[in-house]
């Protein structure tokens, strides 16, 4: 007899308990892959540093951002004032740095309130059909057939610009997109076999929708969620460039930047320096974007 008869074990169930290779770690995978490329990390270290920034910017900062001083108005960078100064003499460094916690509290409040609306808008759809999924996707097709910025700059101008209207502005012209994604995925993954299963087992149509449909459609959004937060800091700065976003003096880079421009000549750091934070900022979430997906599309895995 050999050792295999002898244990109870066949030659093929020891070569499978030895040669089967372990399951693998699907978020050691996800990190491998995104931290596999140097542009995704260069982007997730500048989005990493502006989120510090704008936490810790009280410390950052060498000057009140709000504080005037005419006599030293637009002034050249300097030891003291390191970025120079604005034409009411108001350090540009310290607005820049205040500038940040504004810009990532619009791109995240924006982004946040478009994608549960639009979520739990496109997932109704999805699951009940018929008459719901007909009114809602009509009211998705009607915002998509406006002009995305005739839409903001229409809402943020009736609504006379500010914190919040920005926000409420940016964030619905968002909400079109993220129910018509969510909507397809919903409807592809409603076909599997674990969601016939739930419902066969008398699920709620909630439970079902939040529990089995939900998980598994949302990896894919988060590609358009992380990359609509650049989207939403653009937008703003558009807006406040135009004079309908935030409103003076609360630091805005995009208002910074339509200061500026009238003294480009004389002192080109008043629109240079918040342009660049502006580029730098899409830029860390547009490659954070690009590495999620990257790392969540079942089509690109063991591509890296």
């Amino acid at each position: 007899m050999s050792d295999n008869t002898e244990t109870g074990t066949t030659p093929a169930d020891a070569t499978g308990a030895a040669g089967a290779p372990p399951k693998a770690n699907e978020f050691k995978r996800v990190v491998r892959v995104f931290f596999g490329r140097t542009l995704y990390v260069i982007g997730f270290v500048i989005v990493v540093i502006l989120i510090l920034t704008a936490i810790f910017a009280p410390f950052i900062a060498t000057h009140d951002p709000y504080e005037t001083n005419l006599r030293e108005k637009l002034e050249q960078p300097s030891s003291r004032h390191w970025l120079g100064t604005d034409s009411v003499g108001r350090d540009t460094y310290s607005r820049i740095i205040y500038g940040t916690q504004v810009s990532l509290l619009i791109g995240f409040s924006a982004v946040f309130a478009s994608a549960v609306v639009g979520m739990l808008m496109g997932l109704a759809a999805a699951h009940f059909g018929g008459i719901v999924f007909a009114l809602i996707m009509r009211f998705a097709d009607a915002l998509m057939a406006l002009p995305g910025i005739i839409l903001v700059l229409l809402i943020a101008g009736l609504g006379g610009g500010g914190i919040p209207v920005v926000i409420f502005a940016l964030g619905f012209g968002g909400i079109a997109p993220q129910c018509r994604m969510m909507c397809g995925l919903a409807l592809s993954v409603k076909q599997n076999d674990y969601v016939l299963a739930g419902r066969a087992m008398g699920m709620s149509n909630w439970r079902m929708m939040l529990t089995q449909i939900f998980p598994n459609a949302f990896p894919p959004l988060m590609v358009g969620i992380t990359m609509g937060i650049g989207g939403v800091v653009l937008g703003e700065a558009g807006l406040s460039f135009l004079g309908i976003g935030v409103m003076p003096p609360v630091p805005s880079w995009g208002g910074m930047v339509n200061d500026g421009q009238r003294y480009l000549l004389h002192n080109p750091m008043l629109s240079l320096a918040p342009g660049v934070a502006i580029m730098l900022l899409v830029f860390g979430f547009n490659m954070m974007g690009d590495g999620i997906r990257d790392a969540v599309d079942p089509k690109l895995r063991g591509v890296i």
